[in-house]
């Protein structure tokens, strides 16, 4: 993607802008859809330490702006790809903004976390924009989080869907 559609989707995403630029020729949208694919990263050692930092839980995906690596757990491939463009949509822009590593993780009950951190050398970390971003992030995108709950609830631990319903 490149970054003037990067900077699109912040503006749509995060101050509720639509740019007047927005409106492009059926062409155009077609190059677009073509470039939001989502990469995943192949497991190589670094995939394991990043999944090995959730410690024992579930990583759902993350960005990472050391290395500029977006990565989607493959294990929830089966997730509808407009779900999976949207998650990748929200942690690459995360890193663009604050900087240092965004992780959306299941905990062991289902429930959502999400988490950020940095190097102890990263001078261009902010904490501030960091917890900001992740409170707009969540109350923004609540009911996406719940229904990715319910989702992990479902199918991974395998509880009744008939008593999600009652809570």
């Amino acid at each position: 993607m490149s970054a003037k559609d990067f900077e699109r989707e912040y503006k749509r995403e995060f101050e509720g802008i639509i740019p007047e630029d927005d409106y492009m020729e059926e062409e155009e949208l077609q190059e677009e859809k073509e470039d939001l694919k989502i990469d995943e990263m192949q497991k190589t050692n670094k995939a394991r330490v990043f999944e090995g930092v959730a410690g024992g839980r579930v990583v759902l995906c993350g960005a990472n702006a050391y290395e500029q690596k977006y990565y989607f757990n493959p294990v929830f491939k089966q997730i509808p790809e407009s779900i999976k463009k949207e998650l990748n949509i929200i942690s690459v822009l995360f890193t663009q903004e604050a900087g240092g590593i965004f992780t959306i993780v299941f905990e062991e009950d289902g429930s959502i976390s999400i988490e950020t951190n940095a190097d102890e050398e990263d001078i261009t970390y902010d904490e501030i924009t960091a917890g900001l971003l992740v409170s707009e992030v969540r109350r923004k995108r609540q009911d996406l989080f719940e229904a990715l709950g319910i989702y992990y609830r479902i199918y991974v631990l395998h509880e009744n869907p008939a008593d999600l319903l009652d809570e």
